[in-house]
């Protein structure tokens, strides 16, 4: 049961962590001396796709506060649930229905995660997860993180982006719905470097909803591993 656990919490966890080299911030200077990273050429997009490119950062940026319930499913098609609250720039939260009740909590800087099944208690730079993405102050999808497809659906679009540098495996797949002349992020894959992805839908997403402070508050619990 403890393997199942962990592997689900690691599973649970790509909603923002699991591919956590993939959206990373850090300096386009490898680890080498005087030695650059290779990078990938974005592709060259229709005026059109450009113009969807454009309203997805837009409307990203355009996000506060929201919330509503999320589902959640991994490689092997495991189907988890909760709730969500976003008080953007910075923070968010996911909490997990019950049996697994896991927490996944963004203060602005840092992710805090919490398994009480397995008392697991891990701390990750936001700006090292692709959490960031969505809860960057400025969202840009032209430096560190870049589009490399643009599908249109019956009813939106999806925009397919990955780190630029060359060797940074590992994709996110962002769906977008027009509601008339309104857009919202319906949800969302990620896929790790092994080719494994997880995607999060946003059930319902209320940008009306209250939003607490103490719900982007995770401290580690008494008796944490």
């Amino acid at each position: 049961m403890r393997e199942i656990m962990t592997e689900l919490t690691k599973r649970a966890l790509l909603t923002g962590l699991t591919a956590a080299s993939l959206l990373t911030t850090a300096p386009v200077w490898a680890q080498g001396r005087n030695t650059i990273q290779q990078f990938v050429t974005p592709p060259k997009f229709s005026a059109q796709d450009q113009a969807r490119i454009d309203r997805a950062v837009a409307y990203l940026q355009s996000l506060g506060t929201g919330g509503g319930r999320f589902e959640q499913t991994d490689y092997k098609g495991r189907t988890t649930a909760g709730n969500w609250w976003l008080q953007r720039p910075g923070k968010i939260r996911f909490e997990y229905d019950a049996p697994y009740s896991l927490l996944v909590v963004s203060d602005g800087k840092t992710v805090n995660t919490w398994d009480p099944r397995l008392k697991a208690f891990n701390q990750y730079p936001l700006n090292a997860t692709p959490l960031s993405l969505f809860l960057s102050k400025q969202i840009r999808l032209d430096q560190g993180v870049i589009v490399t497809e643009v599908t249109p659906t019956t009813d939106g679009f999806r925009l397919k982006a990955r780190d630029r540098r060359r060797d940074v495996e590992g994709s996110i797949l962002m769906t977008f719905i027009e509601r008339g002349n309104a857009l919202q992020l319906g949800e969302w894959t990620v896929t790790d470097q092994q080719g494994k992805g997880t995607r999060v839908k946003l059930v319902t997403f209320d940008r009306n909803a209250a939003v607490r402070p103490d719900l982007f508050v995770l401290r580690k619990p008494k008796g944490a591993n």
